[in-house]
């Protein structure tokens, strides 16, 4: 079975642009990690690009946080969900024959296997360069509560942005809130890292767990998780860890630092920008960036493989 996603990239409207859109894809196809989706193939209908993964049974990671969820996620199940991610990230990051940035880790992009294992998908956004190298300057994209408060300046997507998402994932997982939620008009601060860091300045981090898990969690585990999520959503991106030091924390091979700094210190440098960036108002779910359709080439999907799938 498939699981289909329609992607947004910018490409060129040209026999030009397709080809580097498949030569793209075609690298991303041979990501082969236990924690990612596996992407299957890629086929076009009218103005649209469609991406074809693996079927994930069952669905993803946000249906279990938010909006009063039908099934509660024990911690166990998002202690190793985040486990999970930070895997294939770091994958993405050292473990592939080039640097892939994922640009749009957010819950909504965790999917669950038939195990509840989380894997990270939807590559629509992805970009890759050599390791060595450095990033190109893009268009921003992504999706508010998730992008780095640099790239609004800087326009170049870096392994550290996609620290800076999984930062914000990792709260919205311990705190069953997202990142930007205007609903969550009973608390002061409507952004979640502004929220958490207050908490922890008060000494009150653990009030700001998930209630749905009614007090049944390893306080150590949460408390890791919440300071881990608050260093990777450091304003610097300097002071972020790497998806390495990430993985080690999580695994308890070091110990997380006795103090924190200030997530979103130096005056909160871009971060109004980020919040705000074309002087309008979006919401937690809405996508950054200028999106152009792919011109039409057929009317009937077809489905092109992405090389040969290995098999384990």
């Amino acid at each position: 079975m498939y699981l289909c996603n329609i992607i947004d990239t910018h490409i060129k409207s040209s026999k030009q642009g397709l080809r580097e859109f498949v030569s793209e894809i075609a690298s991303i196809g041979r990501l082969r990690h236990r924690n990612l989706v596996q992407l299957l193939g890629w086929c076009r209908r009218r103005g649209d690009l469609l991406l074809v993964y693996d079927f994930m049974e069952n669905g993803s990671l946000d249906k279990y946080l938010f909006d009063e969820p039908k099934t509660i996620l024990r911690w166990q199940q998002r202690f190793k969900i985040i486990k999970d991610v930070a895997s294939a990230l770091l994958y993405l990051h050292e473990g592939y024959e080039q640097v892939v940035i994922h640009r749009d880790v957010k819950a909504s992009n965790v999917l669950l296997d038939s195990e509840m294992n989380g894997r990270l998908g939807d590559f629509g956004l992805a970009r890759l360069y050599e390791h060595g190298g450095h990033p190109s300057t893009t268009r921003v994209v992504g999706t508010l509560g998730y992008l780095a408060p640099e790239l609004p300046r800087t326009g170049k997507a870096t392994p550290s942005t996609d620290v800076y998402a999984f930062g914000a994932l990792m709260l919205e997982v311990a705190c069953g809130v997202r990142p930007v939620d205007p609903r969550k008009a009973q608390h002061e601060d409507l952004v979640l890292v502004d929220w958490v860091w207050k908490m922890y300045k008060e000494g009150k981090l653990i009030d700001v767990v998930d209630p749905n898990l009614n007090g049944d969690f390893d306080e150590r585990e949460v408390v890791m998780v919440l300071k881990l999520g608050l260093m990777c959503s450091n304003g610097a991106p300097t002071s972020r860890p790497s998806m390495r030091q990430v993985t080690r924390y999580l695994d308890g091979e070091n110990l997380l630092p006795d103090s924190l700094m200030k997530p979103h210190h130096n005056n909160q440098e871009g971060f109004d920008e980020f919040l705000n960036p074309f002087g309008s108002s979006f919401s937690s779910s809405d996508n950054i960036g200028m999106y152009a359709s792919f011109p039409s080439f057929t009317n009937s999907p077809v489905f092109t493989p992405i090389g040969r799938r290995e098999t384990s």
